[in-house]
């Protein structure tokens, strides 16, 4: 998690992650101007539309001040998109691929649920499964 020091712009970084079932996650927040989550896309959540595995745990960090971390375990395989509830429309947003090494077939969520500037954070699956990790270009 991080932003500049002005507080214009946030993000995720990486902002698209390749891991195995069992692997931990964890973010840490490294803006020193701003506190963040890192929530699952789930009902659960605020009532976000559900963008993680059907039978996956819904994960929410709470607000990280500068400094703390929150991690999770993610064992059900399939493509997790989370967000910072704060910073969502600033498009904070990231994505998880949980797959054994021969990842079969992951489809990700439908485009109509989410506003344009959200969806638009997202990196594709394509681009995670070739780079393992996807880093924001530019700060």
């Amino acid at each position: 998690m991080s932003g500049r020091p002005d507080g214009s712009k946030v993000w995720f970084d990486p902002l698209g992650v390749l891991i195995q079932p069992g692997q931990t996650v964890r973010w840490t927040n490294h803006d020193k101007g701003n506190s963040h989550t890192a929530t699952a896309y789930a009902p659960e959540n605020q009532g976000h539309p559900r963008r993680i595995p059907d039978g996956a745990t819904p994960f929410d960090s709470d607000y990280l001040l500068p400094g703390e971390s929150f991690e999770t375990v993610l064992t059900v395989p399939g493509v997790y998109d989370y967000l910072c509830l704060p910073h969502e429309m600033a498009g904070m947003v990231g994505r998880i691929i949980v797959a054994a090494p021969e990842p079969g077939d992951l489809t990700g969520y439908p485009d109509g649920d989410l506003p344009k500037v959200v969806l638009d954070g997202f990196p594709s699956i394509t681009e995670i499964l070739k780079q393992k990790n996807v880093y924001r270009m530019g700060g």
